[in-house]
């Protein structure tokens, strides 16, 4: 597995794909499924850029406190910028199987998009649980990248894109484990909902649109798919668009959780 490398260009990617209104869509049905409540504290896991951490901060107030955790300097200096100014946020650099936070500390967490790149996905949700005070809420989501439907003109070329683009994950389709690793780790009353991601438009509005450059960036470093297929089937996306042709879908699964005693 080559995991992609979180740089400055990767980090400007990343913010064109948040602010897009189905990533918009999706934290609003995260934050739903977490219930933050003033006065809370609350843990992001994989914080990257900080977008989830600077709506929590706004939803558990002055007297709560939001705590992001995330491996890569750059997305934790992103974050701590988008953040500046605000008293009641920590930042922590280090992996989903190492927390730097005291045991039962908190009363919520999230965790998006980040165990589909995790080997250890028990060690992640252990130190998520011993995070967590008994009855805490964990909120993770993750994408099934099988369910991955993109319409093209060489299916075949596509096929071997999405692989090379499967390469750089631990587990391409993680929630189909999810419900049972969870209840492994000692979580209770786990409820999963699938959330459709589609558009027929290649934009930078939609999550298949904006996805694109995050995709051929990956493909083209991975050095799996040679650079004429690569630029092949950009130009092919961007055809079928025109055309009116254009189609992607995925689905996207939230899984909503509490810690047993």
């Amino acid at each position: 597995m080559s995991q992609l490398v979180f740089d400055e260009k990767l980090a400007e990617q990343l913010e064109v794909l948040y602010r897009s209104p189905d990533i918009l869509r999706r934290r609003a049905l995260i934050r739903e499924a977490l219930g933050a409540r003033a006065g809370e504290r609350i843990l992001d896991v994989g914080c990257g850029p900080g977008f989830y951490v600077a709506e929590l901060l706004d939803e558990v107030g002055p007297d709560g406190r939001v705590v992001g955790v995330d491996p890569s300097e750059v997305m934790l200096a992103v974050a701590a910028h988008r953040t500046e100014g605000r008293p009641n946020v920590t930042f922590h650099r280090a992996e989903a199987t190492a927390l730097p936070v005291e045991d039962g500390g908190f009363d919520g967490a999230v965790c998006v998009q980040v165990l589909e790149y995790v080997e250890d996905v028990p060690g992640a949700l252990a130190e998520m649980r011993r995070a967590l005070r008994p009855g805490g809420r964990l909120v993770v989501w993750d994408v099934d990248w099988a369910t991955v439907s993109w319409h093209s003109s060489d299916p075949e070329r596509t096929a071997r894109i999405l692989r090379a683009w499967d390469a750089h994950l631990a587990h391409p389709s993680l929630p189909r484990t999810l419900t049972a690793q969870l209840r492994a780790a000692g979580f209770d009353d786990v409820a999963m909902q699938g959330h459709t991601f589609s558009t027929n438009s290649f934009t930078p509005d939609s999550y298949g649109g904006a996805l694109v450059p995050v995709l051929e960036r990956y493909v083209r470093s991975g050095g799996a798919i040679d650079e004429p297929e690569l630029s092949a089937f950009v130009a092919d996306q961007r055809e079928l668009d025109e055309r009116g042709e254009f189609f992607f879908v995925c689905v996207q699964f939230c899984f909503a959780t509490t810690r047993g005693q």
